[in-house]
């Protein structure tokens, strides 16, 4: 640990400056607590609801992977702001078992992110590839499946891993969920997970969103699958017209040549 240089000062003695969660068969390194530097990575409750939210969307028979299996080449998998890696190494442990063979690509505009990505993907046997930069601007071409779990609060510090930017933390998961609509694969599918603040009984994010998965050549379903997270940040004064922040779900089906 001294060698990698996880070790901290901790008065006469040292702390570790990263932890390790397990998740299935599964071991995630990840920064420790408390997340406070801008380049943490974390993994708490929502990178669980996350991952749940993945495997009930993906189950024994994954469109993705039916509508992929008569054709050449391995399934395209990839993981926006990736994290720890977990919503990605979950989506291939949920797939493998069809017999499909995957790409995967771990996307996180955060290096300490991929560096943690490339350990846990390491440890899991899963070999992917690193994309560094900004969501779907750093990757080409169609994917077969998109999964993402974007920070979705209003961060007073702007921190990487929790901003989520403009209207109270949604423009990010709005952004990536617009433009990853136009980068599935025909039978691709999109699993987004994220949290809404809801204010006056609506909920902006899917009132932003509806009008365009209207429009688009897709199926889809919302749902949510927690009513109240981080109830703390209702005490701030950016949060004060907030009644609540919900964690949702988002799945997406791209019909487009079916």
């Amino acid at each position: 640990m001294d060698r990698a240089k996880v070790l901290q000062p901790y008065g006469k003695l040292h702390r570790s400056g990263v932890r390790v969660a397990s998740l299935g068969e599964d071991l995630f390194l990840h920064s420790s607590f408390p997340t406070n530097d801008n380049a943490a990575v974390f993994f708490g409750p929502d990178t669980y609801r996350f991952v749940r939210f993945i495997n009930e969307s993906l189950d024994a028979r994954t469109r993705a992977v039916t509508c992929r299996k008569d054709r050449p080449g391995p399934l395209r998998i990839l993981d926006v702001g990736c994290g720890s890696g977990a919503g990605g190494i979950a989506a291939v442990r949920r797939i493998s078992p069809v017999g499909s063979m995957s790409e995967i690509v771990m996307n996180d505009v955060n290096p300490l992110a991929l560096l943690y990505t490339a350990v846990n993907a390491d440890v899991a046997g899963i070999p992917v590839l690193l994309a560094p930069g900004d969501a779907l601007s750093a990757v080409e071409g169609d994917f077969d499946l998109i999964v993402s779990n974007p920070p979705y609060m209003a961060d007073a510090a702007h921190r990487a891993y929790r901003d989520g930017g403009d209207r109270m933390g949604s423009a990010l998961s709005l952004r990536i969920a617009k433009e990853a609509l136009s980068r599935l694969a025909p039978g691709g599918e999109l699993i987004l997970y994220t949290g809404v603040a809801m204010i006056d009984g609506v909920d902006p994010f899917l009132s932003e969103l509806a009008p365009v998965l209207a429009e688009a050549d897709c199926e889809w379903s919302y749902s949510e699958i927690d009513p109240d997270v981080f109830g703390e940040e209702l005490e701030l004064p950016s949060y004060a017209h907030v009644d609540r922040i919900a964690a949702v779900g988002l799945h997406v089906l791209n019909t487009r040549g079916f």
